[in-house]
């Protein structure tokens, strides 16, 4: 469940964006590429935090 509410939300706020910032630059709203940005943010996020450890760290 949790891959699909990361997708889900990020669909909504990735489209979200591509949508406002399309319209601030002037060009029009493009819902291939907003899809496209979904699903690279969606799997950068999931590397990422596999990257992070999850034990705490030492006291020095």
């Amino acid at each position: 469940m949790r891959y699909f509410w990361s997708l889900f939300w990020g669909f909504l706020l990735v489209q979200m964006l591509t949508y406002v910032v399309s319209s601030m630059i002037g060009t029009t709203y493009d819902f291939k590429m907003g899809t496209i940005l979904t699903v690279v943010l969606v799997v950068m996020v999931y590397a990422i935090s596999a990257l992070i450890p999850n034990e705490p760290a030492e006291k020095h």
